[in-house]
């Protein structure tokens, strides 16, 4: 099988791990599920979200913590599964501090391992930017990191969905794409 990505995107508690489940469970390839969080032993609502999260995958599909390296368990996963990367944004936060050039790397690495990949990847990624500009630089990093990156995702990806009030819409049929502006707004 030859590569497919699918970006699913979308608000806090929209349905998109949801849906990017369903899509993976339809795929016939065996399913590793790549967790890109970090557990911290002092936050139990995180644990909860975490543990949900494991409560609805089926028992077969393997799970992988990749927290930092993300382009290195693309390029390294087996041949003929489908990995499904929940999420982009919580994998961005462990990447936060790095200094600007070295987060260009760390992108450009991942955008080349996504279009040499020979598996079907099903990446989330959360929609931080429909609301205020965050108060502080750091929150305004991270929304134009994520923001940039889930665009140039987009634009390798083979389908794009919206997922918002519990509603997947494909993107890849409904919209248009923007041509490239690197990131300017």
């Amino acid at each position: 099988m030859s590569r497919y990505i699918v970006l699913v995107t979308g608000p806090s508690r929209s349905g998109k791990s949801e849906w990017a489940e369903e899509l993976a469970a339809q795929v016939s390839d065996p399913v590793i599920y790549v967790a890109t969080s970090q557990l911290e032993p002092t936050d139990l609502e995180w644990q909860a979200r975490v543990e949900r999260h494991r409560d609805r995958r089926p028992k077969n599909w393997i799970t992988q913590a990749v927290p930092f390296d993300l382009a290195a368990a693309l390029d390294t996963a087996p041949p003929a599964h489908c990995l499904l990367v929940d999420s982009l944004g919580t994998w961005l936060t462990n990447c936060l501090d790095q200094p600007e050039d070295d987060w260009k790397k760390t992108e450009q690495i991942l955008l080349a391992s996504l279009q040499s990949t020979s598996n079907t990847i099903i990446l989330v990624a959360e929609e931080t930017g429909w609301g205020v500009v965050p108060a502080y630089p750091l929150g305004r990093t991270f929304r134009d990191r994520l923001g940039y990156l889930t665009r140039q995702i987009s634009a390798i990806a083979d389908t794009v969905y919206l997922v918002t009030a519990g509603y997947a819409l494909n993107l890849s049929q409904l919209g248009t794409p923007l041509k490239d502006t690197n990131g300017v707004a």
